[in-house]
């Protein structure tokens, strides 16, 4: 199979494509506030984790799709460090209906640049002199369906308190 139909998908006869054209950093930040003392205290770490993501269509059937990976980790109730990454990704997403795309856009493309942001999470913790943080595997699919019965679950009761 050649690259070309690597994502091609025939659906009902009609040609879906979903193909990363680049991915990409662009934006890091790593901080760690209570250096270097907090290198003294022994190593028993929390951590908390937000994801975030953001799609944006740059040409036709072109997005920028961008996952955002916060990180904090404290120990013994002071911050060890704070981590940031925005791992983007530019995609080509042809022949999908709207909320479709959405679906590609919130699965497809951040399944695609999660393992990429979870290395350069790990590399710049490391390179802060910290053990290596490993992020657990993610199912964005389950996530993506969580948010749209929330969504679903607000609207509707919007709905019934309009009556």
């Amino acid at each position: 199979m050649n690259e070309e139909n690597q994502n091609t998908v025939l659906e009902d006869g009609n040609e879906k494509i979903a193909r990363p054209q680049k991915i990409y950093l662009k934006d890091v930040s790593f901080e760690s506030p209570q250096s270097p003392t907090i290198f003294t205290k022994e190593w028993k770490p929390g951590l908390d984790v937000e994801i975030d993501s953001q799609a944006q269509q740059i040409a036709d059937d072109t997005f920028d799709v961008v996952l955002k990976i916060t990180g904090t980790v404290t120990v013994e109730d002071n911050t060890a460090f704070l981590i940031e990454v925005h791992q983007a990704g530019i995609f080509v997403l042809k022949g999908f209906e709207p909320d479709t795309l959405k679906r590609v856009q919130n699965v497809f493309c951040l399944n695609t640049l999660y393992p990429y942001a979870s290395a350069a999470l790990s590399d710049l913790v490391t390179k802060g002199g910290f053990p290596s943080l490993m992020l657990p595997p993610m199912n964005f699919a389950a996530i993506y369906n969580q948010r749209l019965q929330q969504t679903q679950a607000a609207s509707d009761g919007a709905a019934s308190t309009q009556h």
